[in-house]
């Protein structure tokens, strides 16, 4: 098993929102935006279902998935991946997974969840822009990214 790094929980803790790939039943790839995420543990990681019916779908068949987390300033982040497990709504597992959301979510989203999805980490690895090995700085990437947003 792969254990989250103090900087994976930093980039977890400030940008809750993971690409998660799953694969189809045809075996093509489905990739859904999740903004629930929370560690669970130092090897696990949750999100908060919803509305995603085919992802949890998907699990079923197949519960190997990847999730990519990047803070989009920085250009840095995390991926991970390993086998999911759709934990409902009322069952032991997602009472447990729920008590660690209530500590920091509110109770409206919470109330949102139609279960919960905890992935045990197989692997988890930095991801790091080339930028960086232009000579470009966190600070340098950020100044400038910051500069493009506030055009938009």
């Amino acid at each position: 098993m792969a254990k989250l790094t103090d900087e994976m929980k930093k980039v977890l803790a400030e940008h809750s929102l993971g690409y998660v790939a799953s694969i189809a039943a045809d075996g093509s790839p489905s990739l859904s935006p999740k903004a629930t995420f929370l560690p669970f543990g130092d090897d696990k990681i949750m999100f908060g279902e919803m509305r995603s019916p085919t992802t949890v779908k998907n699990i079923a068949a197949n519960p190997m998935v990847e999730v990519n987390f990047v803070d989009v300033l920085a250009r840095r982040g995390f991926r991970c991946k390993g086998p999911a497990v759709f934990h409902a709504r009322g069952s032991a597992q997602f009472d447990d997974c729920l008590a660690e959301f209530a500590k920091v979510r509110d109770q409206a989203l919470l109330d949102m969840f139609n279960g919960i999805v905890l992935i045990d980490l197989e692997s988890a690895s930095p991801l790091i822009s080339p930028a960086y090995e232009t000579g470009e700085t966190e600070e340098s990437l950020r100044a400038a990214f910051k500069e493009v947003y506030a055009k938009l």
